[in-house]
């Protein structure tokens, strides 16, 4: 459905979850992909062995930590020689109730997940694009949430990542339009991913799928999809936009 022929992707935090399964999207459609991961190297390695293809990559690096997001991006790019697609996926989630964490906590955490899930993913575009800028076009898709727009009140930190998330993407949409790179969103609700394991078990889980009228979560390759999409020749106009993946268990006007 999907031609990347030729193309180089990375995708930050596809080790496991959404991040694998996109970049085994990327390259059952000939794209070239480079898997990134923090710290679980023998998952990467796993999801490096299962992409048809290739030769693929693997890359590293603390997506918090500025000098490592500009060393995984010259990575790639001295390994492949370019780099047509950033996908930034890498984000963590922390529980942190106003009413039930102490002054330290609130603070720690609102500082690890803007780190993380805003200015990595504001680093990691400002490198790649650099590098797309001279190559004459590419695309730039972010990994948002439906939290950015319900809300998420006992993790506020990553609500708040994920609307500046879709606010810088808007913004760098327009900014780097001229120099034909493109910028979109994604935005799921939950997926069925090892990481939301414990909160779709038992009645948790039944109360999460009764939010979609579809009765379910959303499945990784729906989410792939998505970002496949936008990262497509043909949807090069839909810069700035948010595609909301979440089975209308959020509808915003």
């Amino acid at each position: 459905m999907f031609d990347f022929t030729g193309k180089v992707v990375l995708v930050t935090g596809s080790s496991r979850g959404i991040g694998r399964v996109v970049a085994e999207e990327f390259a059952a459609c000939g794209a070239r992909v480079a898997v990134h991961y923090h710290s679980n190297r023998t998952a990467a390695e796993a999801t490096l062995a299962a992409l048809p293809g290739g030769p693929h990559l693997l890359v590293s690096g603390d997506v918090a930590d500025a000098a490592a997001v500009a060393a995984m991006v010259e990575a790639v790019v001295a390994e492949a020689g370019r780099i047509d697609i950033l996908v930034n996926n890498a984000a963590i989630y922390e529980d942190h109730p106003l009413a039930e964490v102490d002054y330290d906590t609130w603070t720690a955490s609102w500082r690890r997940v803007i780190d993380t899930n805003v200015i990595g993913a504001a680093n990691a575009s400002y490198c790649a694009a650099r590098h797309m800028i001279r190559q004459g076009g590419g695309r730039i898709v972010n990994v948002s949430s439906r939290g950015a727009f319900r809300g998420e009140p006992t993790g506020p930190a990553y609500g708040a990542s994920k609307a500046a998330l879709n606010a810088m993407s808007q913004s760098l949409a327009k900014h780097l339009a001229p120099f034909n790179i493109s910028v979109g969103v994604v935005a799921p609700g939950f997926v069925e991913t090892d990481m939301a394991r414990e909160a779709l078990t038992g009645q948790s889980g039944v109360d999460i799928r009764a939010q979609s009228p579809f009765n379910r979560v959303a499945r990784p390759a729906e989410v792939a999809y998505a970002v496949l999409f936008l990262a497509s020749e043909r949807a090069e106009f839909m810069t700035g936009a948010i595609i909301d993946v979440n089975g209308a268990s959020y509808l915003r006007t």
